[in-house]
């Protein structure tokens, strides 16, 4: 496939770029590294040793909201972008098994409006509150003639702590454990550049199912640390990967060692409707929709095959959706194909 018919990249996106610019980080960040930062596996969050307990660790990450806040502003529905920045980063720490100490947001604007601010920001307090977590606190930062009228950028840090004896393993993973997925409820917080190239705004308030388009958009982007603390309780969870940008053949493999790949069945789960309307409207080829979209995987986890009953059982919607195989040479990573005739 092409770059130039890559249809993220026309709708403004280049995920090639993306990972270029992070190669390029990784080199300036390998001339010098503090002597208490840890090695995390896939770069979900960043380990520090914890001063003075040498048993722990702390777990920090900072993402955004991406140009969902667009689609937020545009309808006016501010409060659910908190609720998506906190969840998604309380996901990413969670990855090295962290649990969630405090947050601290970033609210940028042209021209401030106190109430849009409040009605943001109480959307990071409610989703830190229900995970326990401290809203430390953040910054608001007024930039006339950065931003249009009524928009605004959001950003946010996580810290958490983590038992380091606890942090996920790649070594751990053998073939034939299995991989089992928690449900995407839609888009998340990634693909919305294509979104919105492809559902244009005044479709937005049109019935899309039992609501409208606006809803299925902005449907939230939901914690995943009580699902993975309920599958913990019952298995042996080896190793865990967000699906966020680059989707699941970009983030699955970030937690794997290069001896083994992951071959998924992509009949064994349902790709939520709003992602499917994206893929029949863009003509999205197999690996721009898995590279894209989180195409109804929003987390996954690696866990021994005898484990598997009882993972599934813990949380509802879980799913065994591949499994873990020796990986030759050069073979990708992550392999998503159709079920086998034999299922």
């Amino acid at each position: 496939m092409s770059e130039s018919k890559d249809a993220y990249a026309l709708a403004g996106v280049d995920i090639a770029a993306g990972n270029a610019a992070v190669a390029q980080y990784r080199t300036v960040l390998g001339r010098w590294q503090h002597p208490d930062q840890l090695d995390a596996i896939g770069g979900f969050g960043g380990l520090f040793a914890m001063p003075g307990d040498a048993a722990r660790a702390l777990v920090a990450s900072t993402d955004g909201v991406g140009t969902k806040i667009l689609i937020a502003a545009e309808l006016q529905r501010y409060d659910g972008v908190g609720r998506d920045l906190v969840n998604h980063c309380v996901n990413d720490i969670l990855v090295v098994n962290a649990s969630p100490l405090f947050f601290l947001d970033y609210y940028a604007v042209g021209k401030l409006d106190p109430e849009i601010a409040a009605a943001v920001v109480s959307g990071c307090a409610n989703a830190c509150r229900a995970h326990g977590c401290a809203l430390l606190g953040g910054e608001t930062a007024e930039m006339p003639g950065l931003y249009a009228p009524g928009h605004f950028d959001l950003a946010g840090t996580i810290v958490g702590i983590v038992d380091r004896a606890a942090v996920p393993n790649p070594d751990d993973v053998e073939p034939g454990d299995a991989v089992i997925g928690l449900p995407a409820v839609g888009l998340h917080t990634n693909g919305y550049s294509l979104a919105r190239a492809l559902i244009p705004q005044d479709e937005w308030l049109q019935p899309f199912g039992d609501a409208t388009y606006a809803d299925a958009l902005l449907a939230e982007h939901p914690s995943y640390f009580e699902a993975v603390r309920a599958i913990q309780k019952v298995a042996s969870v080896k190793v865990m990967a967000h699906i966020t940008g680059g989707g699941l053949l970009e983030n699955l493999p970030r937690t794997l060692r290069p001896a083994v790949k992951a071959v998924l069945e992509q009949s064994r789960w349902q790709v939520p409707a709003i992602q499917q309307v994206l893929i029949d409207r863009g003509g999205l080829t197999h690996e721009e929709c898995y590279r894209t979209l989180n195409m109804g995987i929003g987390y996954t986890l690696v866990v021994p095959v005898e484990d598997v009953a009882r993972a599934v059982a813990a949380v509802p919607g879980a799913k065994t959706i591949g499994w873990i195989e020796a990986r030759a040479g050069e073979e990708a990573q992550v392999t998503i194909h159709p079920a086998r005739s034999s299922d």
